[in-house]
């Protein structure tokens, strides 16, 4: 029987020799030749068919998700599991812009709309609201996904809370990467809370790796929603955004709205790298005790957690401050004012 290859996730052979050497050997220099396995990798290299390992092939597996690379350009293998769903992502990506480009070329939702343009209405077209109030948050989210379905140029977002819930992002995935996509540019606030929710920043890292700017403000947010400068979304309640919102289309206030949010954004910071990223509180009491815990055990102990979770948050820290033992991630972190 068989090996079973990639080529239908659009991969091609080389790529997937590579991928597969990875993860037989763990690590892979992209700049060098990495050394053979055994006999049988020699005798592969000599017939041919060994994959060379050269920056293109190094690149792309890095674009198709399927490696990393650190600062000092060596490759680490995806997991398979996660690297065949970044692959199934990124072919249903292809699929989604393809069927979407014969959407906007077809005229399809046009046709459509103007069916519902012909209905009786209870008012002229001409006297169409330019506030209109809209209730109930699948209501809300109907009139969020048409807006972003027809922008062009520009989506603006902040979020008061800072907090993206799961439910929120599972949402709000496919909205926001079809407007990246279509090189809408994004710009989104956040507030100073999303900087300590891993959740909320793990979906931001996503976003801002795929195209969008993100900020995050230490001010007090308007929650808003405006699309190409020409239409908003406000809630009706600020407190209690799932009564309903106000869709508002007259130009003046639109503009105002506008302005509010570019003088939000410029009193806002940059969003931190993953690496640049604060720790969390139980982070920051695990840095503490590497100045005064000798021993895991007793470190653990000290924070009533296990030894198995203490070690892991540590080694997590290491890898972030780019430390070589422990003292040194302590005195990193205070470097960077995280104590």
């Amino acid at each position: 029987m068989s090996q079973p290859c990639l080529e239908f996730l659009g991969v091609t052979g080389d790529e997937e020799a590579l991928y597969r050497r990875l993860l037989r050997q763990g690590v892979s220099d992209d700049h060098d030749q990495v050394a053979d396995e055994d006999a049988d990798t020699a005798d592969r290299a000599a017939d041919g068919t060994e994959a060379k390992t050269d920056d293109g092939t190094a690149d792309r597996l890095v674009e198709l998700g399927l490696a990393t690379r650190n600062h000092t350009g060596v490759l680490r293998p995806v997991a398979p599991a996660r690297a065949v769903e970044h692959l199934i992502d990124n072919r249903l990506d292809a699929l989604q812009e393809e069927l979407e480009q014969a959407v906007r070329t077809s005229g399809v939702v046009e046709s459509l709309q103007q069916e519902r343009k012909t209905a009786p209405a209870r008012r002229p077209p001409e006297e169409a609201p330019v506030i209109q109030q809209i209730e109930g948050m699948d209501a809300v989210r109907a009139v969020i996904d048409e807006l972003t379905f027809f922008a062009r140029s520009e989506s603006l977002t902040t979020n008061p809370t800072g907090i993206i819930s799961r439910e929120s992002a599972d949402f709000s995935r496919p909205i926001d990467l079809r407007i990246l996509r279509r090189g809408v540019r994004m710009r989104t606030l956040m507030a100073a809370p999303a900087l300590d929710d891993r959740a909320t920043m793990s979906y931001l890292h996503e976003l801002a790796g795929k195209g969008a700017e993100i900020r995050i403000s230490h001010q007090p947010l308007e929650r808003m929603i405006i699309c190409d400068r020409s239409a908003a979304l406000t809630p009706l309640d600020p407190a209690h955004t799932a009564r309903g919102a106000l869709l508002i289309r007259e130009p003046g206030l639109v503009a105002t709205l506008v302005a509010l949010f570019d003088r939000m954004w410029a009193m806002a910071q940059e969003l931190p790298t993953p690496d640049d990223e604060p720790p969390t509180e139980i982070e920051r009491r695990i840095l503490k005790t590497l100045y005064t815990a000798d021993k895991d055990e007793s470190g653990a102990r000290d924070l009533g957690i296990s030894v198995r979770t203490y070690r892991k948050h540590v080694a997590s820290l290491m890898a972030r401050l780019q430390a070589t033992n422990r003292f040194q991630a302590a005195l990193l972190a205070q470097e960077r004012g995280w104590l």
